[in-house]
């Protein structure tokens, strides 16, 4: 880090949100602005990773969720999701040294079984050697779908009540909230969505309930730390009330 890295005030530092979740959107814009292939867009997005990862663990941010691939995703075209899925175990695989050097856990939510065999493969790798770690946790939102989730949990639940393991009327909150796949994961207190566009995009829809939001311009090829510490600056600002007064 130099002298000129983007520092975070001491606000911000005293006030940091427990879980950050990110929508990381614009990688195809990004590449279209430049005469360049979508997948161009998706392999210098890493990189925004890798600084937004190495950001978060820096600063003392417990748990950040990246939204890397949704359930939408699947309909894009076969060359681009393909490749789109070599990146990604490419990225476990190069990335796994400097993220146990940095004391950073994995985990993955989604459809994970819809993922290609060699990617669940390099996905059980990279969370073994990352397992024993206790600093910031990345969560990886792959083949996810907000909707999708509530509608396991609901199979999870009805199954519980056909086996008389759980009356009608004990569901409550806690009990819904057991049966999503971020059932061991704080809520986001932040979701931060890049590229400037004003919607949720079927992302943790039952979690993001009362995150503050913080939309961004930028395109996520270009996201970077001082971009990060921007939206974490925005969310000292704000007063959450969680619907009281």
């Amino acid at each position: 880090m130099t002298a000129h890295s983007p520092q975070l005030s001491s606000q911000a530092k005293a006030a940091l949100p427990a879980h950050v979740a990110i929508i990381m959107d614009g990688n195809g814009r990004w590449a279209k602005q430049r005469r360049l292939p979508r997948v161009e867009g998706h392999r210098n997005g890493v990189e925004a990773v890798r600084s937004v990862v190495r950001a978060a663990g820096e600063v003392g941010i417990k748990y950040l969720t990246l939204y890397a691939f949704s359930v939408e995703n699947w309909s894009r075209p076969k060359e681009e999701v393909d490749t789109l899925m070599k990146y990604l175990s490419r990225f476990l695989k190069s990335e796994a040294a400097e993220l146990n050097k940095n004391n950073v856990r994995l985990e993955v939510i989604g459809q994970i079984y819809r993922l290609p065999e060699f990617v669940q493969e390099q996905l059980k790798k990279t969370q073994a050697v990352l397992a024993r770690n206790n600093g910031l946790t990345v969560v990886m939102a792959l083949s996810y779908g907000g909707r999708q989730e509530i509608v396991d949990a609901v199979r999870g639940i009805a199954g519980k009540v056909k086996q008389g393991k759980i009356e009608p009327a004990e569901i409550d909150e806690t009990v819904f909230s057991d049966h999503l796949y971020t059932r061991h994961l704080p809520d986001p207190d932040l979701l931060i969505r890049t590229s400037g566009e004003l919607r949720v995009s079927n992302f943790l829809l039952w979690q993001i309930s009362y995150a503050e939001l913080v939309v961004t311009p930028t395109l996520w090829p270009d996201f970077r730390r001082q971009h990060f510490f921007e939206a974490l600056e925005e969310y000292t600002r704000r007063h959450r009330r969680f619907g009281a007064v």
